[in-house]
């Protein structure tokens, strides 16, 4: 039977399928250029397979294609439902909805009076000199405004006017408007009026009712309200695209990748849950096989086609209460990922006095120029001329039949286009690879300070860390990002052009469940938050218990369980998040340690209060085991290069061995230049750099002095 870890990206979709079935293997051995087979222990096999995530000619969705031609089936064939044992995803569906505006119609009720508060917001300038200030548009289209009041005690001050709350939402209902999002004053510790609008909603017809208090049970109306109207906005997207999956996979386990970083059966997979869907699959793969080789301080850097995602782990996957993603306040549990508008395709340009890199991308239609669509320059283009990147090393799956390599000749063309251009405009005179590498340096430096701000900027110190690398665009820049940091070591796992895919088959089934306490912090709160603990917990178990009983589930007994609370100064607004632990003092002390290195300061006269708590139940799943591989050739046989090619760095070129993965063997050691190939990804390694395979086949890269 297969199980299928899946991440749908902007450009690529990538697939890691474990199957312990031989015919399979067998069939697709025969395909070595398009699908990487990888042997396991005990009979198994792993299965790396990319496929362009639109591809509107040739199939409808991606995963589903990529399972087929695993399998082996044609375009039309149903896929049997005893082949595949469980589909683990993650998915930018709801991502890109969010990020283009293109999620449901949604009718927002507030209480009477709060019609704009959403739209005012906390009134904060994030460009503090803007003078023309572009405020994002609004998820919801229209506003009923609810006449109902709870005091911040739970006084009922005005009931809801039930018949003219009908009234309203009929008409809303008769525009054609299916989704609504009810978000009421104190409506997280009072949640009866919302209960009851909720009730009629559903009597008049509406399919999706977000309400505050189960979306986001915690105080500040506008990021409580913000993130139900999220989840009414991407809620229905993603249902539909769930559900259009899961025709083609009828009875197979299907269980998605939360934001969180822990995964959930498709049924209760939210919109509010989704928008870091992808991203995290790729910090759970980077932390678990950093870990297992041995890294516990590691700076996350996934490079793909569209963006580059940065994150921070230090014993613990860090999570943000807070967030802003494309516009929209977020107060739920995501993963601390910084994101830039960075990738392999993010298009270059000369704006008349300076270069530009992104932020816009030229996506996987048209693609980068090289791709044979008429794209226009971007940052893979610069890798091709610099010869970081040469044609007959990467997947030949362009051209209008998609069996035509990488285009050289149109990149240098239009470098040398472009380096006259510059000249004309500057009087500089610059030959096409030293524009090249400009926009290199360029991108290098964006992502560099993306890395800043998660670490050096929160008071880590990086040159203690690893940086591990993946995405299909990481391994080509990831020495250069590790010189501009001071950073010293680099991971890169076999599947690194792939690790968000085999980060889902990493994950956990994770349910968490928290609650707005806002009370100061003493030890007579304890046996409260003890109490709201246990409450919690029953909450988060009744998720997990769903899920357990279906088939394809092989999650272990393991249960952990994190106990949190979320503390900050009196009138401050800045949380920790630090362990719950039964005695005050240990709270207080390892909240001073952390205030101390994010700020610098601590301040003993001022009261904590603990602003929330949050209960974790992380429920252990089987994961695939990674081979050793033996060293077969003598110590002092060094691998064999299997080409020499021109690469542009360190402004020359230089004779640049090119070897192949598959063929190194532990203990093998080589400085750069040089370019290492393989069937998914492409890892340059720069003058002062070697790379050395250990037996796990990792590769890590270290700077030589």
């Amino acid at each position: 039977m297969l199980k299928v870890f899946a991440d749908r990206g902007g450009t690529f979709t990538d697939i890691v399928a474990v199957t312990d079935n031989q015919a399979i293997i067998n069939k697709l051995s025969q395909h070595q250029e398009r699908f990487l087979i990888v042997p396991l222990p005990n009979q198994q096999w792993i299965i790396v397979y990319k496929l362009l995530s639109e591809n509107p000619e040739q199939y409808q969705d991606a995963v589903i294609q990529g399972i087929r031609d695993i399998i082996g089936l044609s375009r039309n064939q149903p896929i049997p439902q005893e082949a595949i044992e469980v589909v683990k995803m993650g998915t930018t569906v709801a991502t890109n909805a969010l990020l283009e505006r293109h999620g449901d119609r949604v009718v927002l009720l507030i209480t009477k009076g709060f019609k704009d508060a959403l739209r005012i917001g906390y009134q904060n300038r994030p460009h503090i000199f803007a003078r023309h200030i572009v405020l994002p548009t609004m998820l919801y289209e229209q506003v009923i405004e609810v006449d109902e009041r709870y005091d911040a005690n739970g006084n009922e001050l005005t009931p809801v006017n039930i018949a003219q709350v009908k009234k309203d939402l009929q008409t809303a209902y008769n525009t054609g408007i299916r989704s609504c999002a009810i978000v009421f004053m104190h409506g997280d510790r009072y949640p009866r009026h919302e209960q009851q609008v909720a009730q009629l909603a559903q009597e008049i017809g509406f399919t999706q009712i977000s309400i505050s208090h189960q979306v986001s049970p915690l105080m500040k109306l506008v990021s409580r309200g913000d993130t139900t109207v999220v989840d009414a906005y991407l809620t229905p997207i993603l249902r539909r695209y769930v559900n259009q999956v899961a025709s083609q996979l009828p009875g197979v386990r299907l269980m998605f990748m939360k934001s969180d970083g822990g995964l959930t059966d498709a049924q209760k997979f939210q919109g509010k849950d989704s928008i870091l869907s992808g991203p995290a699959g790729g910090i759970v793969g980077a932390v678990q096989t950093s870990q297992r080789a041995g890294f516990d301080l590691v700076i996350t850097f996934d490079m793909g086609g569209t963006s580059t995602d940065v994150a921070h782990f230090k014993g613990e996957y860090e999570r943000q209460l807070e967030s802003e993603i494309a516009g929209a306040r977020m107060r739920v549990p995501v993963l601390a990922i910084n994101t830039i508008a960075a990738g392999g395709g993010s298009i270059l340009f000369f704006d008349g006095s300076s270069y530009r890199v992104g932020p816009e991308s030229a996506g996987s239609n048209p693609g980068p120029a090289c791709y044979r669509r008429g794209g226009p320059l971007a940052v893979t283009d610069a890798n091709v001329m610099l010869g970081k990147i040469h044609p007959q090393y990467f997947p030949s799956v362009f051209g209008p039949d998609g069996n035509l390599p990488l285009d050289k000749n149109i990149v240098v063309e239009k470098f040398t286009q472009l380096a006259q251009d510059i000249q004309n405009a500057t009087g500089n005179t610059r030959t096409p690879e030293q524009v090249a590498a400009g926009f290199i340096a360029i991108a290098v430096e964006n992502m560099a300070n993306a890395i800043k701000k998660i670490s050096l900027q929160r008071g880590y110190d990086v040159t203690q860390y690893v940086l591990c690398c993946f995405g299909g665009a990481g391994g080509q820049v990831a020495c250069l990002i590790a010189d501009t940091l001071g950073m010293k070591k680099i991971f890169l796992h076999p599947y690194a052009g792939v690790l968000s895919a085999y980060g889902m088959g990493l994950a956990d089934v994770r349910a968490i469940r928290e609650s707005g306490v806002e009370r100061p912090l003493t030890q007579e709160l304890i046996p409260q938050l003890q109490q709201l603990m246990q409450v919690l917990e029953t909450q988060a178990r009744s998720e997990l218990d769903t899920s357990e009983g279906q088939r394809g589930v092989k999650a272990s007994n393991e249960q952990e369980i994190v106990r949190k609370v979320n503390l900050k100064y009196e009138g401050t607004n800045s949380i920790l998040t630090i362990d719950f632990a039964s005695d005050v003092t240990i709270m207080r002390q390892e909240f001073e340690v952390e205030h101390k290195s994010r700020y610098g300061f601590i301040q003993l006269e001022k009261t904590l209060i603990v602003e929330s708590a949050s209960v974790e139940i992380i429920q252990k799943m089987d994961t695939p085991e990674e081979p050793l591989i033996t060293r077969t050739r003598s110590l002092n046989q060094p691998p064999n290069s299997v080409d020499t090619v021109q690469m542009f760095t360190a402004n020359q070129w230089h004779n640049t061995p090119v070897y192949r993965r598959e063929e190194l063997q532990p203990k093998d050691k080589i400085n750069g230049p040089a370019i290492i190939v393989e069937k998914i990804s492409t890892i340059v390694i720069e003058p002062k750099w070697q790379a050395n395979l250990t037996e796990r086949n990792h590769l890590i890269l270290q700077h030589i002095d």
